[in-house]
């Protein structure tokens, strides 16, 4: 049924001056008004329901989530570079952009696209966050049928909005570039939450590039299946996982930067990437075996600067579940444990390790408590000590504090912008490699370990906020 939905923001009479706009849609529907009707600054939306049918976002106006926000029946949202898309205080506001459909969120290095609460004080969790669901393949299962997912966090629905997953690796769910995500997550029900971005099922068609994601109340980023490839992404201080992988994403990621407050952890336990093939752990296919290069993991732990850190935080990486992510060229620095390969529930990890599907080389950890860790499986007679000589063999290195790295200035106060470049005698300068198959296609072959080239790659800056 098509309805006219209209808000008044304003307070008082309406003088004969001021034109009041009504956006029609289908379903429960959509979309306020309230302003001068010349398309000046004080026209403010709401976007509530479903949307379905293309609708473009303007970047002289403020829009405002409430409630879950579904771009369904093949619709494409534009969002012009600029435009700030506000989540309702306290309703728990979402856009989820469901399969078939599109988001066409193409920002600027100067107009950023800007997702964030509206609150005057903001705080983690102030609104949900971004979903996209595309038709890409997974490993999971909803009510029988394989190969299909229920997203989490409570947003699937009796239309099957929810549902992700699908035959087509190329699917294309759209553009994030330059994009902010700050102030997201929602906690359903104890793991179940909407993460600051989830992504699942979504094709390798989609474009992600240059996105940060600050101050989420749960993951970062999160990826359930599909094939997506994405660069130059930022966490800055979320709760829970920085990158979290799980139910066959196989997609690749370069030049990557998470930074955490060494005060703020989860409950459930903190790590930089936490990585399943699934909750169980099963063969399942396709199996989770992303590939990573060139990220910057600045953990909880400063050398330079020594104090207690939250219990919660765990590990720099925690392969676990029958994964098979590889990871190379990078730097993980300040976390209790560094690289922990966790074998004690499903399928035996270490099984990828001996299989040649799981690669860690080229990487420096750094100002770790453990640097390695081994969670064993009785299956298997897999050991530290192996564990240790195939990390050697890799062409990875431990240093004992994080200084050794020798960063500008990635430990900056809070309110300003890091500098994330290695420093001259940096380990980092140098010393990456691209000749393992994992990453001998896609990725940009750089002589340099991390996310920052010098002090002249200043990607990182400019689009971003440091000073949250």
């Amino acid at each position: 049924m098509k309805k006219f939905v209209l808000y008044s923001l304003m307070l008082g009479a309406l003088v004969s001056t001021t034109a009041c706009r009504n956006i029609e849609e289908d379903g429960p529907t959509i979309v306020q008004n309230g302003g001068n009707g010349n398309g000046g600054d004080s026209e403010n939306l709401i976007l509530t329901g479903k949307i379905t049918s293309d609708l473009t976002l303007k970047a002289n106006k403020i829009y405002k989530l409430r409630g879950l926000v579904y771009v369904t029946k093949g619709a494409t949202l534009t969002i012009e570079p600029g435009t700030k898309i506000v989540g309702e205080a306290d309703k728990n506001g979402a856009l989820i952009i469901t399969r078939g459909s599109k988001i066409m969120a193409k920002g600027t290095a100067t107009n950023p696209i800007i997702f964030t609460s509206e609150k005057p004080s903001p705080k983690r969790g102030d609104w949900a966050g971004l979903v996209i669901l595309g038709n890409a393949p997974t490993n999971a299962t909803f009510k029988g049928q394989n190969g299909v997912g229920e997203m989490e966090g409570g947003i699937n629905d009796a239309d099957g909005l929810g549902l992700y997953g699908g035959n087509n690796a190329a699917d294309n769910s759209g553009v994030l570039q330059y994009v902010r995500v700050e102030y997201a997550g929602y906690a359903f029900l104890p793991d179940k939450e909407i993460n600051g971005i989830t992504f699942g099922g979504v094709g390798n068609g989609t474009l992600v590039d240059y996105v940060e994601v600050a101050y989420a109340n749960d993951d970062s980023f999160e990826w359930f299946g599909g094939t997506v490839n994405c660069s130059h992404l930022i966490a800055y201080k979320g709760l829970d996982d920085d990158f979290d992988t799980d139910n066959g994403y196989s997609g690749n990621v370069q030049f990557g930067i998470a930074v955490r407050d060494s005060q703020v952890a989860d409950v459930s336990g903190s790590n930089a990437f936490e990585s399943d093939n699934d909750a169980n752990g099963s063969v399942t296919a396709p199996q989770t075996s992303a590939t990573f290069s060139n990220m910057t993991i600045i953990g909880p732990i400063n050398s330079a600067a020594p104090g207690q850190i939250n219990a919660l935080f765990q590990n720099a990486l925690q392969i676990r579940r029958n994964s098979s992510i590889s990871v190379f060229n990078s730097v993980f620095t300040g976390y209790p444990v560094g690289l922990f390969i966790d074998a004690t529930k499903g399928t035996a990890t270490d099984l990828n390790i001996t299989g040649n599907r799981l690669f860690f080389e080229n990487n420096v950890l750094a100002g770790n408590t453990t640097p390695l860790k081994f969670g064993p499986s009785s299956p298997t007679t897999y050991s530290i000590e192996l564990l240790t000589t195939w990390f050697n063999n890799g062409g990875n290195s431990i240093l004992g504090s994080t200084a050794d790295v020798k960063l500008t200035n990635a430990w900056a106060p809070g309110g300003t912008t890091p500098n994330f470049a290695p420093a001259s005698g940096s380990p980092l300068l140098s010393g990456a490699k691209f000749t393992n198959t994992k990453v001998s296609n896609w990725f940009q072959k750089v002589a340099y370990k991390g996310a920052v080239a010098d002090l002249s790659d200043t990607w990182y800056a400019g689009w971003t906020n440091f000073n949250l």
